[in-house]
């Protein structure tokens, strides 16, 4: 069994064959998976998707690159997202300073306030950093004490960020980002560094989709059906088999986002 702590399933590349979609992740063994919610509308849409299916779980909050929609009011729109059963955690939420389309003050005021949010929510924090280390862990650690657990969702940086995200006792979640051979090379030997009560695996679908699926599929849209070959890959270079990498990265998600025991069912 494999949980996928990170799939953008509200993306509209979904909208034809989204039971399909989960029928083929449920059969590939990935039985929960959590709905990134990282716009307003994108967070209300993940919850909804949560609420109808017995699979899937989400999260709530504003991605940098929409940061300036971070306003009082959208912030207690979230509040109430996060206090239903089926949204687990606050975010996406953090810095990006590689594609920088929301200014950074404005994207740096946001995360704190999602900080402010997890902290009065008692929820963990699922968070974006992308070229904005080491801005996200100074940021992050002014309040690190007040806060409860926290994972840097596709982790695509080098060995300074991912040591000080550690040592913030950060959990790491890992992509398709480790099956590129064009720029995801340094991951192979990182993730062998990342302790095994911190790992956690995912895909970002409709992105990054892994390069080293056989045969190759025709598509490029990413699925969580794929997310096997993430843990396949995360084994080969750990030195571990495929099912202890599954078994720690389903019990360290299932722990973190607090879920249930999955039903022997599709639904």
């Amino acid at each position: 069994m494999l949980i996928d702590i990170g799939a953008n399933l509200t993306h509209d590349s979904f909208d034809h064959d989204f039971d399909d979609v989960l029928r083929r992740a449920h059969d590939a063994g990935v039985t929960q998976m959590m709905v990134t919610g990282s716009s307003m509308q994108g967070s209300e849409q993940a919850a909804e998707l949560a609420n109808q299916h017995e699979q899937l779980f989400a999260t709530a909050g504003i991605h940098p690159h929409h940061a300036e929609e971070t306003s009082r009011e959208a912030l207690a729109t979230l509040k109430g997202l996060l206090e239903t059963d089926r949204v687990k955690a606050v975010g996406e939420t953090g810095l990006d300073f590689f594609r920088d389309f929301s200014p950074r003050p404005a994207q740096i005021k946001s995360f704190e306030q999602h900080i402010e949010l997890a902290i009065e929510t008692n929820l963990p924090m699922f968070l974006h950093e992308r070229d904005a280390h080491p801005v996200f862990a100074d940021v992050l650690s002014g309040y690190r004490d007040n806060l409860g657990d926290l994972v840097v969702h596709c982790f695509t940086g080098q060995k300074e960020a991912l040591y000080a995200y550690l040592d913030l006792d950060c959990h790491i979640g890992i992509t398709g980002w480790i099956c590129d051979e064009r720029r995801g090379q340094h991951l192979l030997t990182m993730v062998r560094d990342i302790p095994g009560e911190r790992l956690m695996i995912e895909t970002d679908a409709p992105y990054l989709m892994p390069r080293n699926i056989k045969p190759k599929p025709k598509t490029r849209r990413n699925e969580p059906q794929y997310l096997n070959v993430v843990c396949e890959t995360v084994a080969e270079c750990r030195g571990a088999s495929i099912e202890e990498v599954a078994s720690q990265t389903t019990h360290n998600a299932r722990r973190f986002f607090d879920l249930p025991a999955p039903q022997d069912k599709q639904t």
